[in-house]
């Protein structure tokens, strides 16, 4: 095959119709914690809260750090009703997005001055079910999408997961400059019912893996039947991936490689704010510009791992990571500038985007197609962990060093993740589909 057809197929495989469903799943499950992160901190921010609150609010987001405890569940409990008329995966689906549309609801209702615990326990409930949804839409995703689909599928998500950060980031915000925060949140709660229809067009994923393991419990007593359930569907994925090569260190490694990115995240708003730009400045440049940036920068890491091979394009990504957030340190030393702005929002897409795409390809290359749900849900929450608990203590940091120290941090905080990264690439772990020379 030449170089041109392998392009050329390398293309035609995101029109697909499977990979179509992908997009509207994804745009579903980016609009949660943008509504919980980045919206919710302009609207606390235009309050008038502090930083170290604002900062703190990214904790209520640990549902994402722990849906493994409840993805075998997920994963394999059958729902009453529910499943007999959808499927296992659908009706989990269902079920996680009428909580999680009545919870964004209850968020754009709330008044943070007022009431602000009542506004933390519903960007909770937001969080907790939205993390209940990628759940089911992560194993949704890998089970339908063949081996060779799955660097596209990885891509093809992040686009719809980004498409769900515009609508609930530069949208919201327009709506919210016009009709105020709660007709804002309510409209972004209507959206998650693209994939309630991606879902119910493309029909339930047939994963023979579970099948076969249902098949062993026929004929055993309800004692024994649970006990059998228990050992497939909490205890078998977790001994299964640590029968892997390195196993703790590629658990560290997920842990580490993003975490300087996610704690500058948490601060951007805020940081926008600080620095005299207005609302609709900032939504042009964080969520317009940066939207184009990252659809571009997604597009090419989704094909960067079939140019260059999974660890150099993991390399690359996060040292492009690594200078974004030095982007940022120079923008807060020189203060208002809306062309540098654009630039460094820009740029941050564009390396988020190509991040993203590769990373989400890695770990989905890390699952065993019998235990999807769990063990993809094990290795997203442990992605979570700088976003959710490090990142909450952006804010005070940010009070004590000022914001170019901040962004200084935030790069070297990239620095450990890529000498773990470099080390399993020498030592020569591969997932299934990574096969590539080790450097020397």
């Amino acid at each position: 095959m030449t170089a041109i057809n392998k392009i050329k197929n390398a293309l035609l495989i995101y029109s697909t119709p499977r990979l179509l469903v992908i997009f509207f799943l994804g745009v579903s499950s980016g609009l949660p914690l943008t509504l919980v992160l980045s919206t919710l901190s302009f609207w606390l921010t235009t309050e008038g809260l502090s930083k170290s609150t604002i900062g703190l609010f990214a904790i209520l987001t640990t549902p994402y750090l722990f849906k493994f405890l409840w993805a075998p569940f997920v994963d394999r409990l059958p729902l009453p009703i529910l499943t007999k008329l959808f499927g296992r995966r659908r009706a989990w689906l269902y079920l996680s997005q009428a909580f999680l549309i009545s919870s964004i609801i209850g968020l754009g209702s709330s008044s943070p001055l007022e009431d602000l615990a009542f506004t933390a326990w519903m960007a909770f409930f937001v969080a907790l079910f939205s993390a209940t949804q990628d759940i089911v839409i992560d194993a949704y995703r890998i089970e339908i999408l063949k081996k060779d689909e799955q660097g596209a599928g990885a891509a093809m998500i992040i686009f719809g997961y980004r498409t769900g950060n515009l609508l609930a980031g530069f949208v919201a915000l327009l709506i919210a400059g016009s009709f105020g925060f709660m007709m804002a949140y309510w409209a972004m709660a209507l959206l998650v019912l693209t994939g309630t229809f991606a879902a119910i067009v493309y029909g339930e994923p047939k994963n023979q893996e579970i099948k076969k393991v249902e098949k062993v419990g026929e004929g055993l007593n309800k004692f024994a039947l649970l006990k059998v359930w228990f050992l497939k569907a909490v205890i078998d994925p977790f001994r299964d991936f640590t029968k892997r090569n390195y196993w703790f260190l590629i658990l560290f490694f997920v842990i580490l490689y993003k975490v300087g990115d996610a704690i500058a995240a948490a601060m951007t708003p805020p940081f926008i704010v600080d620095m005299g730009f207005s609302l609709e400045e900032a939504a042009w440049a964080n969520k317009m510009v940066g939207f184009w940036a990252l659809m571009i920068g997604t597009y090419i890491g989704g094909s960067l791992i079939f140019w260059v091979g999974l660890f150099r394009a993991l390399m690359i990504s996060g040292i492009l990571m690594m200078v974004s957030n030095l982007s940022f340190a120079v923008l807060a030393g020189v203060g208002y500038n809306v062309p540098l702005l654009v630039f460094t929002i820009g740029f941050e897409n564009f390396a988020t985007g190509i991040g993203l795409s590769v990373f989400v390809a890695y770990l989905s290359g890390l699952c065993n197609v019998a235990y999807t749900a769990t063990q993809y849900a094990l290795l997203s929450s442990l992605m979570a962990v700088g976003r959710t608990w490090i990142s909450g203590t952006s804010g005070f940091m940010v009070e004590a060093w000022g914001w170019v120290n901040f962004f200084l941090f935030t790069t070297a905080a990239a620095i450990p993740g890529l000498v773990v990264l470099y080390f399993l690439w020498k030592w020569g772990f591969r997932p299934d589909d990574a096969k590539e020379e080790a450097p020397s």
